[in-house]
């Protein structure tokens, strides 16, 4: 289990967090949604895949109406066995979904998925995204940490292990807690390193972990705000839920929400859904049970 020196990096748990997006900020002192969008064939949620225009337009609706604060889009599955997607082809799915988004709705915050600093900086300066969202955390492209830098935009970094290939391979951890820990933490003082200003903490759920070690890292989790860094979760429908439970990602909607009010209890500030209207209720009855022990605490002392 993490113990007080697992990391040299500290910061405060009280004081709130917000990103600096293109100069306006972003508060984080409320838990927000990011929707999933995927501009992919294969990903393995059929509801989030949008293959052409008019489905962009009709999922970034529904997201929007439901009250997705952020819209992450991805152009490359990451499920295991996933086909390999060249710069070109991830370039050309999110450039076709990001003009409907900007066409559409000019104002909202648009976060792209992706590991290849070329295309990163190609949908910030040439499609108006505004967030990146690097599952490897610029391990698999070295040129990620200084392409960020200078674009200027805050910088989501996940923990995985391994390549492309072999992420999704279970590996060993004397503690998965606390090396996901140390590993996200040598992540973080490599992108302030470089410059970058925003970074939030992705403990990649799902990624290089057991379905047990997931739930080890769960029961963990709210060690990570000693980080001092916004804190993202990305659970939903994930195969940590439904194998266990043996149903399918289909089915996995109510073992979603219920990870999601322990992540909220653990301090998480962005949940990554595919369900955005379920991921709203559960912050308001994360909020009104936050509200209710308030009195409470305030009789006591």
């Amino acid at each position: 289990m993490l113990g007080r020196n697992a990391s040299p990096l500290h910061g405060s748990m009280s004081t709130p967090l917000s990103l600096n997006v293109h100069g306006q900020l972003l508060s984080l002192a409320s838990p927000r949604v990011m929707g999933i969008i995927n501009a992919t064939p294969d990903s393995y949620f059929a509801a989030s895949r949008v293959p052409t225009e008019s489905a962009v337009a009709e999922r970034v609706g529904l997201l929007r109406e439901q009250g997705a604060d952020i819209l992450d889009i991805g152009a490359y599955s990451t499920r295991p066995g996933a086909d390999d997607v060249s710069v070109q082809e991830e370039r050309a799915r999110l450039a076709a979904t990001l003009r409907v988004v900007r066409r559409e709705w000019p104002e909202a915050i648009v976060s792209i998925d992706t590991f290849r600093a070329e295309v990163a900086k190609a949908c910030v300066e040439e499609y108006g995204a505004d967030i990146v969202n690097d599952i490897s955390g610029g391990l698999f492209d070295k040129r990620m940490l200084a392409t960020v830098a200078a674009l200027r935009v805050p910088y989501i970094i996940m923990h995985l292990r391994g390549t492309l290939q072999t992420m999704h391979a279970p590996t060993h951890y004397d503690d998965c807690a606390t090396s996901v820990y140390r590993e996200l933490a040598q992540r973080l003082a490599a992108c302030q390193a470089a410059g970058i200003n925003d970074v939030v903490l992705d403990p990649g759920f799902g990624f290089s972990k057991s379905v047990d070690d997931n739930y080890r890292l769960l029961a963990a989790l709210k060690e990570f705000q000693r980080l001092g860094q916004p804190l993202l979760v990305g659970v939903s429908r994930k195969s940590m839920l439904w194998k266990p439970l043996g149903i399918t990602p289909d089915e996995a909607l109510p073992a979603t929400t219920a990870v999601h009010i322990l992540a909220l209890q653990a301090g998480t500030h962005i949940l990554r859904v595919h369900d955005v209207r379920t991921a709203r209720q559960a912050i308001e009855i994360w909020r009104r049970v936050e509200r209710a022990r308030e009195p409470a605490e305030e009789q006591s002392i």
